[in-house]
This record gives structure tokens, C-alpha cells and sequence, in this order.
């Protein structure tokens, strides 16, 4: 069982709901914020997600990664 806090975006490709993995300590090391890819468990591409960390919780967006 993880202790990570999840989220739940839309693909923004297929447009599948999809729950990520927030791993909200990581922020903390760079402004609040933090930036990776994680590809869709649906349809596989990759997905931009950023994640903004601020005192009542976190904020996460997910976008097209045209860089892959």
C-alpha cells in the first residue's frame, strides 16, 4: 500500500481518466514545483504533469509532452 497522495487527471490525448502518483516531497526541493513525464496507462504516450506544492496541498496539471 503507498502512502503517496493521488490525483486524478484526464489523458490529454485519449482522454481517459487516469490516477497518478503525487509525490509531493519532491517539490519541496525545487520551489514548490515539479515537472516529469509519465506515459498513459491507456493509450501510452507521454504526458506532461506538473505538480505545484503549496501550504493547503497540491495542484497537478497534465498536458501533450510534444518534446517526446
Amino acid at each position: 500500500m503507498s502512502s503517496l497522495p493521488g490525483a486524478t487527471v484526464r489523458c490529454p490525448y485519449c482522454g481517459e481518466r487516469i490516477e497518478l502518483l503525487v509525490d509531493i516531497a519532491a517539490g519541496a526541493e525545487h520551489a514548490d514545483a515539479q515537472e516529469y513525464v509519465e506515459d498513459c496507462p491507456v493509450c501510452c504516450r507521454p504526458i506532461a504533469v506538473g505538480v505545484a506544492v503549496d501550504d493547503g496541498g497540491f495542484r497537478v496539471a497534465a498536458r501533450a509532452d510534444h518534446e517526446a
